[in-house]
């Protein structure tokens, strides 16, 4: 993620700070300048310096605002109120180490669809108060959510994806590589209920679509099989396409607190060893 100013973040951009990081070999078109001449000296073979820099962040969030992302135990929170503390949780963490943020939701209805991301505690007001405002509804427009950041975000960045991911999987396969093709970090949060996985029901149940369409009256000992077939079908889906676009993917239980969930991921972007687009 590139930034015009000093950071907290460790930056895979080879620039010119002292904290050497590796030798990797010439290709037509690097700069000539960063060649070093005792290498070719001893090898007769051409090797670039590289070197590591702190920067600032700039992150950008996606949350799926869909009506399925209303789902959610009766009096309990529902899949956006845990999107919401995911994204309101880092962009906080994100501002207080001087960090730029900004926000797309995937509602065609929202008066606030985009936010720049900025820096300071301003901004992160704006933002926060839009995260609070959000609401679930209609069909997913993820996919063209995702297609629009790659075109619109100028610069690299860390993209963080809330979603339930409730749609055929296949396009979701493009979009993640279109931001990929764009040089962005992308991590996905894949918010999944328990009964989801399970269809631990035992007695016939009316399912809801909360996206509009039909209900459906079904005899869950009838069905539980092949639903999980299906379920395990698609699930192996997500994870090909998540694999193949080389992202950081999170898959999430809403039992679990989500502070947890943040100090896993948080502890997998070790500088080191972390995918990072900065």
């Amino acid at each position: 993620m590139l930034g015009g100013i000093s950071g907290r973040h460790r930056s895979p951009v080879k620039g010119s700070s002292l904290e050497f990081a590796q030798y990797r070999k010439y290709v037509p078109g690097d700069d000539t300048r960063r060649l070093d001449w005792r290498t070719w000296g001893r090898t007769d073979r051409y090797y670039l310096k590289e070197f590591e820099a702190d920067t600032n962040l700039r992150l950008c969030f996606i949350v799926d605002t869909s009506g399925s992302m209303n789902y959610g135990k009766e009096g309990g929170k529902t899949r956006l109120d845990y999107a919401r503390s995911l994204a309101g949780t880092l962009a906080y963490l994100a501002t207080n180490q001087g960090d730029a943020v900004g926000l797309m939701n995937t509602s065609p209805e929202s008066a606030m669809k985009e936010i720049p991301a900025k820096r300071g505690p301003v901004h992160l007001k704006v933002l926060l108060d839009q995260i609070g405002i959000m609401e679930a509804n209609g069909e997913s427009e993820l996919i063209s959510t995702i297609h629009a950041a790659a075109e619109k975000i100028p610069q690299r960045a860390l993209i963080v994806i809330v979603s339930d991911l409730l749609f055929e999987p296949e396009p979701l396969r493009e979009a993640l590589q279109h931001l990929r093709f764009r040089k962005h970090d992308v991590v996905l949060f894949h918010l999944l209920d328990r009964e989801e996985i399970d269809f631990q029901f035992d007695r016939p149940t009316r399912f809801l679509d909360l996206e509009g369409g039909p209900s459906l009256l079904a005899d869950p000992s009838l069905i539980q099989r092949r639903y999980r077939e299906a379920v395990e079908t698609y699930l192996g889906q997500i994870d090909e396409i998540v694999n193949q676009s080389a992202l950081d993917y999170h898959r999430v239980m809403l039992d679990e607190p989500y502070d947890q969930v943040l100090a896993r991921f948080l502890l997998g972007r070790n500088p080191k060893t972390a995918r990072s687009a900065r």
